[in-house]
This record gives C-alpha cells, sequence and structure tokens, in this order.
C-alpha cells in the first residue's frame, strides 16, 4: 500500500520487454533490496536487483499493456514511492499501486498560482470519481476538481508541478489512473445486497 505522496524521482536508464532500470539518489538506494515493493508512476513493482546508481525491476506483458509502462523510453522521469508503514503520515489516501487504467493529458492550464490539468479515460471509471474526491494520476495522491463523462480535472499546485515528474509531461502524454479503491469496494458490497 501507498499514500500517493512522492518522495522521490528516478530517470529510466534501460528498458527490455522484460525489465525496467532507473536510477534515483542513493538516499533512495540505500533502502532498496532484492524484493522490496516500489511505486514507479503509480505501479506496484518488485526490485529484483540494485546498484550504485540504479535498481532494476521485471514486468509482466499484461503490465505494460495496461499501464504506461509501454511508453516510458530511456531518459524519461518517473515518480517513486516506498510502501506505507505503519510510521508513515497518511498525507495523500490509500494507493494500492493497481492501474485501473491508462488516461492522457488533453491540457495544461495555468489557473493563478497553480495549473489545471484536464485527463480523457475510459468512461467506465466515471462512476469511481467524484469531485473532492482522490485519485492517483501517476502515483500522486490528487484531488478531483470536476468530473465529465469520460474525462476529469485535477489542480497542481508548484510544490507537486516541482517535486513530481508532471513538470516534464505535456498534452498528448499519457498518464497511469487508480480510482480510489473505496468507492470499489463501496460498489460490490452495493451490488451483493
Amino acid at each position: 500500500m501507498f499514500t500517493g505522496i512522492i518522495t522521490h524521482l528516478g530517470t529510466v536508464k534501460k528498458k527490455t520487454d522484460v525489465l525496467l532500470s532507473i536510477t534515483t539518489d542513493k538516499e533512495l538506494l540505500k533502502q532498496l533490496t532484492n524484493g522490496t515493493s516500489i511505486a514507479i508512476n503509480g505501479i506496484c513493482l518488485t526490485v529484483v536487483s540494485r546498484d550504485n546508481d540504479s535498481f532494476s525491476i521485471n514486468y509482466m506483458p499484461e503490465t505494460a499493456k495496461k499501464t504506461n509502462i509501454q511508453y516510458l523510453q530511456p531518459a524519461y522521469k518517473v515518480n517513486l514511492e516506498l510502501p506505507a508503514t505503519t510510521n508513515t503520515l497518511l498525507s495523500g489516501h490509500i494507493v494500492q499501486g493497481h492501474i485501473d487504467s491508462i488516461g492522457k493529458i488533453t491540457s495544461i492550464e495555468k489557473k493563478g498560482n497553480s495549473l489545471m490539468f484536464t485527463f480523457i479515460i475510459p468512461k467506465s471509471l466515471n462512476k469511481y470519481i467524484v469531485e473532492k474526491g482522490s485519485i492517483s494520476v501517476n502515483g500522486i495522491s490528487l484531488t478531483v476538481v470536476s468530473v465529465t463523462e469520460g474525462q476529469f480535472s485535477v489542480g497542481i499546485i508548484p510544490h507537486t508541478w516541482e517535486k513530481t515528474m508532471l513538470h516534464t509531461t505535456k498534452v498528448g502524454d499519457y498518464i497511469n489512473v487508480e480510482v480510489d479503491v473505496l468507492a470499489k469496494y463501496l460498489e460490490k458490497l452495493i451490488k451483493s445486497k
């Protein structure tokens, strides 16, 4: 489980059909061992090796198909987060690292001191997204500003812009979306009654 509060950035060093290597700072690398879970752009993955400047994970074809890992290339920036512990503040929301779908950035507009991002998503996800509710975009816990059929918007404050990979994005880029798991559990409970 994660909280959606991005603690580090990484850079794609190497990518094959089954392996992704990420460079990051020494502070994070010290915390990684084989078998450690880590969220990369919100995808829960497992560390399989590490060296002095990078770590590697394996991924399955299903992961590539359902997430934006398929679009990553060397030099791309990625968001990184270690799993929550009993000492972790839940500053964001419960993020599982199980991506529901890929979305696409359709607009980035300046609004005062922030940026308003709008994304298109599969319409099937609309029922799980509510205004002022939580959503994970590339692993970042964000608050939904507005939602309409097949799209939603979030506001990005300067801190989030600077400390996450969002500052490297542009209109047309693909992002990972994980809706709030509580909405999915609630739906299942209601359907089973």
